[in-house]
């Protein structure tokens, strides 16, 4: 079994239904260990659309970093997910941010996510469950990473009230 960190987004329709759909979803493929609290966030690149809800997973996995991706892309489609333009707004949005310690470089998925040290809305979310976790690459905590976060995009707690874990 595997440890996977998955972020979570949502700015279409009901976004917390829509967070838990892709919990419960993710529980399928494996174990559900934690999930952050719901965070309320600006967003970033298209900036004209509604604020997200954003959520990070810990996920016990058997599914291989390629797998998890094809089942993270199939949830997205079972939430309603339908890709328009880069950082259109969305139903569903589920990105691997970390499987264990793996480096992963491929034309469609890297692992760690490539922009996830320069966005607050993965970093907060992601520092609730997890803030000594390593990023392998960067060498440095979660924690120390969002430290040190160029973002300056506002991030804040929705309420304590979280995903259900299955």
């Amino acid at each position: 079994m595997n440890i996977a960190y998955i972020s979570a987004g949502s700015n279409i329709g009901d976004r917390e239904a829509n967070l838990n759909f892709g919990a419960r979803r993710l529980g399928e493929r494996g174990k559900l260990i934690q999930a952050s609290s719901f965070f309320e966030t600006e967003p970033v690149g298209y900036a004209d659309q509604p604020w997200f809800l954003n959520q990070v997973f810990e996920l016990e996995t058997a599914l291989t970093p390629r797998e998890l991706l094809a089942w993270c892309n199939e949830i997205e489609r079972g939430g309603g997910r339908v890709r328009t333009f880069p950082n259109a707004p969305r139903t569903l949005d589920l990105d691997i941010l970390f499987y264990g310690d793996r480096i992963i470089s491929e034309p469609d998925l890297i692992i760690p996510h490539p922009r996830m040290t320069e966005r607050r809305f993965v970093l907060e979310p992601l520092g609730e469950i997890a803030p000594e976790l390593r990023h392998p690459v960067e060498k440095k905590t979660v924690r120390d990473l969002l430290a040190n976060c160029p973002d300056a995009a506002s991030v804040r707690k929705f309420h304590a009230q979280s995903a259900k874990i299955p």
